[in-house]
């Protein structure tokens, strides 16, 4: 066999491994990803329009979330937090539209004192799809809520799923529960 030709399949053969690591490690990726942001990764690559564009997103988004020390609240401001919760929900009854408003404001504040930064509504969103992935698009549709019913067009219904929705979040914030931990625990046990 001519000495040109073994280096022509040495050379194919060097490259086959390379893309074959290469597809694995962009595998791998893929289910870590998916892994830590659950049903957020789905939305992501809807949004985005592919998975490249999503993945290349989430990692940002996780770099962005490291940069910020988000740590859990100390006993005395949990138990504030906790009090000021349940006035904004027995607020509901009588006043529904102002309790979902109040909830995005207070959820809001216990991310500011958690060291998320709250500068916008997405970055909040997108900080908690980090942490707490199964609760973002609750978040964000609690969120939606509380705006549109600036208007006054919401049901009783829809504010009463935005106050479950910000009290599923408002728990987890206050309890530094995360998805991931949980995600963690169960597949440890």
């Amino acid at each position: 066999m001519a000495g040109w030709l073994i280096g022509v399949i040495v050379v194919g053969a060097v490259v086959v491994v390379i893309l074959v690591a290469l597809a694995a490690v962009r595998a791998g990726r893929r289910r870590s990803l998916q892994r830590q942001f659950g049903p957020e990764y789905d939305r992501a690559v809807e949004q985005r329009g592919s998975r490249r564009k999503a993945e290349r997103a989430l990692t940002e988004r996780a770099e962005r979330r490291e940069q910020f020390d988000v740590t859990p609240l100390p006993p005395e401001k949990r138990e504030l937090y906790a009090a000021s919760w349940r006035e904004v929900q027995a607020r509901f009854v009588d006043a529904p539209a102002d309790a979902v408003q109040e909830a995005d404001v207070l959820v809001a504040k216990v991310m500011r004192d958690c060291g998320y930064p709250v500068d916008g509504f997405d970055d909040r969103s997108d900080f908690v799809s980090v942490d707490h992935p199964h609760l973002a698009e609750d978040y964000r549709a609690a969120h939606r809520v509380a705006v549109a019913d600036t208007g006054g067009k919401v049901s009783t219904e829809d504010r009463r799923k935005a106050m479950v929705h910000f009290r599923s979040l408002f728990d987890a914030l206050l309890g530094d529960r995360s998805d991931r931990d949980d995600l963690t625990r169960r597949q440890a046990g």
